[in-house]
C-alpha cells in the first residue's frame, strides 16, 4: 500500500529537534527566484482547499425531520402488515375457519382461454403489437415537440390525473401518458378476442381492467407527483399520518384492509342521518315496520308502503332533510310506510325467499292495512327490494290477491340476462368459495364481502381513490353521508343469499317463468297492474337495458323512466337539487335503443313525474295520519332498533 504523503510543515512552527543533539539557530537562507521559461506554465498562486459549506440550521433541521418521518412511517406500516400477518395466521387455526382459495373468481382459465386464441392467431397479434408501437412512436413525437416548446397535448378526462402537477413536470406527464397508452391497448386487445366463450371473456376483460387499475402510477408514491408534493411541503408528516389512516384500517379489519370512505365518527344514525320523523308501529322478527308522520293536513288515503334492499340499510331515502326522499313523499300528501329489515344474524341462516314472502312483503302489508284501515296500498320495491316485490306480486296474482294496487321499482331487475359485471360473482366455483365462507361465518355472509364486491364494480372511485387520499397523502376520509351509508352494510343469510345467486343471476329463472316461490311457479306476465319503472343511465349494479327488459315482463300498464347518474345518486335527487336529467317515453319498444331514440329529455330530477304517475293511483284526500294514533300502538321513534345493529 502506497504511503500517504506527510502534511506539509507549519511555518509557523520549528521543526522538531532530534534528541541529544544541541542546535544553534542559523540565518535564514535566501531563494533565489527562478527564471521563467516560455514554456514553463506559471503556476497558479496556493490557496485553501474549499470546504463543503454546512447547510442552513433551518435545512438541515428539515431534512433531520423529513428522514425521522419516514422511518416513523416505516415503522408504522411494518407493524401494522405484521399484526395483520398475526392475526391471519390465528384466523386460520380457529375450527371452521375458510381461506380463501388461490383464484376464487376462477380467473386463471379465463385468461388461459383468451391468451390461447390470441396465439391462435399470429397475425391478429402481430397487428396489435405493431399498433402499440405506432402508438408509442407518436407519444415519443408529441414528447420531443414539448421538449422543444410547444404545448402539451390537453390531458385526458381522467380524474386521477385532473391535479396540473401531472402536466407540469414532463417525466410524470409521459409517465401518466405511457401508462394511459397501455393500459387502454391492454384492455381493448382482450375485449377483441374472438372465439372464446363470451362469460369467460367478460371475466378476462374485468379483472384485466382491475390489474391495469392497481398499476396505475397514481397509486405508488414514487411515481405521483401530488403525493411527492405533499410529502416534501410537510416533511413526510403525510406519509407518517398515511400509514396511520393505514395501521388504523387494518385494525378496524381485524387483519384484513378495510379502507375507511367517509369518517365514520361524523354520523350517528338517528342523530343526523335518518331523522325523519315517525314511528316503529310494528316490530318482529324479521322487520320493522316505520310509518312516518305526515307534513301536510292532507293524506291520500292509499298508503304507500316502501320495500329497501336488505343489503343494504334502508336509510338512503332519509340521509338529510335536503335529500330525504321519504321527507319528500311525506311532504307530497303521501303516507309513508317503510319495511326496515332486520340484520340477520346466524338465527336467520335458514330464511329463504319463501320466509322474505310470507314473513316480510305480506305481514308489512297486512300490518299496513291494519294501520290505515284501508282494503289496499302503493307500494315500492328498490334494487333486490324490487326483485323479491316484483315475485312477490307474480305469486299474488296466481293467489287472485288484489291488496297492492299499483307498484314502482327503483333500479330493480327482474331479468338477469345482462345484469352486468355482477354476473361475474356467480360463477359457479365463486359460488362454492362463498358458500364455504359463509358455513364458516355460521350461515351468513358478513357485511364487508357485500361491500368488497361492489366496491370492485368500480375500484377507482371506491378502493383507489381512496388508498391515494387515505395513505399516500395522508388526509383524513370525508364527511360524506352517502359514503357513510355505503360502509355501514348487513349480513346475508346463506340460504336467501345462494337463492339469489343461483336461481337469479346463473339461472335467469324469474324472467324465463320457473321461479318458485310461496308453491308457486310465479309467471311476471300474469301481473296487470300500473307499474313505474325507474333506471339511472349509468347504474353497474342494475344496469339500465338490465332494468328495461324487467320491465317489459309484466302484464299490465308499464311506464319505464331513465335518469342520470348510477344506482345510488339516480334514485336519491331531489328536484332542489336540480342535478342531471331524465328521459321519459310513453312507449315501450322492444329494446331500450328504441325506446330511447323515442324519448323526451328533462332537466332534473324524476321525482315529480313519478309523484304525477302515482297521484292519481292513491286515492282521495283524507285527514292526515298521526302515527301514534293508529290501531297499532309506536313502539318507538324513527328509525326504529334494527337500522342501528351494525354487522
Amino acid at each position: 500500500m502506497a504511503k500517504p504523503p506527510e502534511p506539509p510543515a507549519d511555518p509557523a512552527k520549528p521543526a522538531a529537534r532530534k534528541p541529544g543533539r544541541p542546535t544553534s539557530p542559523k540565518p535564514p537562507r535566501p531563494v533565489r527566484a527562478k527564471k521563467a521559461s516560455a514554456s514553463a506554465p506559471t503556476a497558479a498562486p496556493l490557496q485553501d482547499a474549499p470546504t463543503p459549506r454546512a447547510p442552513a440550521p433551518d435545512q438541515a433541521q428539515l431534512i433531520e425531520t423529513l428522514s425521522a418521518n419516514l422511518a416513523k412511517a416505516a415503522m408504522t406500516a411494518q407493524g401494522a402488515l405484521a399484526e395483520a400477518a398475526l392475526a391471519q395466521a390465528a384466523r386460520t387455526q380457529e375450527p371452521g375457519s375458510a381461506a380463501l382459495s388461490p383464484d376464487p373468481f376462477n380467473v386463471a382459465p379465463a385468461l388461459t382461454s383468451v391468451m390461447t386464441s390470441l396465439a391462435s392467431r399470429p397475425e391478429k397479434l402481430f397487428q396489435a403489437q405493431a399498433d402499440l408501437f405506432g402508438r408509442y412512436m407518436d407519444l415519443w413525437a408529441s414528447s420531443a415537440r414539448q421538449a422543444a416548446g410547444e404545448a402539451p397535448d390537453p390531458a385526458p378526462a381522467d380524474k386521477r390525473f385532473k391535479d396540473p402537477a401531472w402536466s407540469e413536470n414532463p417525466m410524470f406527464d409521459l409517465m401518466r401518458r405511457s401508462y394511459l397508452l397501455t393500459s387502454d391497448w391492454m384492455n381493448g386487445l382482450i375485449a377483441g378476442v374472438e372465439d372464446v366463450d363470451p362469460a369467460v371473456k367478460r371475466r378476462a376483460q374485468f379483472f384485466t381492467r382491475l390489474l391495469t387499475d392497481a398499476f396505475s402510477p397514481s397509486n405508488f408514491l414514487a411515481s405521483n407527483p401530488v403525493a411527492l408534493k405533499a410529502l416534501a411541503e410537510t416533511s413526510g408528516e403525510s406519509l407518517v399520518k398515511g400509514m396511520q389512516n393505514f395501521a388504523a384500517d387494518m385494525e378496524r379489519g381485524a387483519g384484513s384492509l378495510r379502507i375507511s370512505q367517509a369518517d365514520y365518527g361524523k354520523f350517528v344514525v338517528g342523530e343526523n342521518v335518518a331523522t325523519a320523523p315517525g314511528q316503529v308501529v310494528w316490530r318482529d322478527e324479521l322487520f320493522e315496520l316505520i310509518q312516518y308522520a305526515p307534513a301536510s293536513e292532507t293524506q291520500h288515503q292509499i298508503p304507500l308502503l316502501i320495500f329497501p334492499p336488505w343489503i343494504n340499510k334502508f336509510y338512503i331515502m332519509d340521509l338529510q332533510p335536503a335529500n330525504s326522499l321519504i321527507r319528500w313523499l311525506s311532504a307530497q300528501g303521501f303516507t309513508v310506510f317503510v319495511c326496515s329489515w332486520v340484520n340477520p344474524d346466524r338465527d336467520k341462516a335458514e330464511y329463504g325467499f319463501d320466509d322474505y314472502l310470507e314473513k316480510g312483503v305480506y305481514r308489512a302489508v297486512e300490518k299496513t292495512l291494519e294501520q290505515t284501515g284501508t282494503d289496499r296500498l302503493n307500494a315500492v320495491g328498490y334494487c333486490i327490494g324490487g326483485t323479491l316485490l316484483g315475485a312477490a306480486l307474480a305469486h299474488m296474482a296466481a293467489r287472485g290477491d288484489t291488496r297492492v294496487a299499483a307498484a314502482t321499482f327503483f333500479a330493480a331487475q327482474h331479468d338477469f340476462a345482462e345484469a352486468g359485471d355482477l354476473l361475474l360473482f356467480t360463477d359457479e366455483h365463486w359460488l362454492a368459495e362463498i358458500e364455504r365462507q359463509m358455513d364458516a361465518a355460521g350461515g351468513v355472509l358478513p357485511g364487508a364481502a357485500m361491500a368488497d364486491t361492489f366496491n370492485a364494480l368500480r375500484a377507482n372511485d371506491l378502493i383507489w381513490s381512496f388508498f391515494v387520499s387515505n395513505y399516500l397523502m395522508g388526509k383524513d376520509p370525508p364527511a360524506f353521508d352517502l359514503l357513510f351509508w355505503n360502509a355501514d352494510q348487513t349480513r346475508m343469510p346463506k340460504a336467501l343469499h345462494m337463492a339469489y345467486l343461483r336461481r337469479m343471476y346463473g339461472e335467469n329463472a324469474l324472467a324465463e317463468g320457473r321461479f318458485q316461490i310461496g308453491g308457486e311457479t310465479v309467471d311476471l306476465s300474469r301481473v296487470t297492474i300500473p307499474l313505474y319503472f325507474q333506471a339511472s343511465r349509468e347504474d353497474h349494479i342494475a344496469p339500465m337495458n338490465s332494468v328495461y327488459r324487467s320491465a317489459r315482463l309484466f302484464g299490465g300498464d308499464v311506464v319505464f323512466t331513465l335518469a342520470g347518474s348510477g344506482h345510488i345518486a339516480g334514485v336519491i335527487n331531489p328536484p332542489s337539487a336540480r342535478k342531471y336529467k331524465h328521459w321519459t317515453n310513453d312507449a315501450l319498444p322492444a329494446t331500450l335503443a328504441e325506446w330511447q331514440a323515442g324519448a323526451v329529455e328533462h332537466p332534473g330530477s324524476w321525482w315529480e313525474h313519478w309523484a304525477a304517475w302515482l297521484r292519481p293511483l292513491s286515492g282521495p284526500d283524507i285527514p292526515a295520519r298521526d302515527p301514534s294514533k293508529g290501531p297499532l300502538k309506536p313502539i318507538e321513534p324513527a328509525p326504529g332498533a334494527y337500522v342501528k345493529v351494525k354487522s
